[in-house]
């Protein structure tokens, strides 16, 4: 089944998550075969990082926060806000979205 994260990082922990980020993206990296869609939320500025979305197929809602706790950006204290929410993919992602 496939399971929404909506992840918000506190404040102030820019320079942490940079630092972590390395570690995160090879923690994703060994789900990458179960990954629907990932990347950052992003602040007003469009550019700053905020947060993540992630939607990953896990075979249960314990197994999706187990992985959650595990998660690097999670054992660095970066999110302040974690939520995990089973989803039902009923409009499939575009091939070649978004556009150029």
């Amino acid at each position: 089944m496939l399971f929404v994260f909506h992840l918000l990082d506190k404040p102030g922990t820019g320079a942490l998550r940079a630092r972590v980020r390395p570690e995160h993206k090879v923690y994703l990296g060994a789900k990458a075969d179960s990954i629907a869609f990932a990347g950052p939320l992003l602040a007003e500025d469009g550019t700053t990082m905020a947060g993540s979305l992630l939607v990953i197929d896990f075979p249960s809602l314990a197994e999706a926060k187990a992985w959650l706790a595990g998660e690097p950006f999670t054992q660095a204290g970066v999110y302040g806000q974690s939520t995990v929410h089973g989803f039902s993919n009923l409009w499939p992602q575009r091939a070649g979205f978004p556009p150029a």
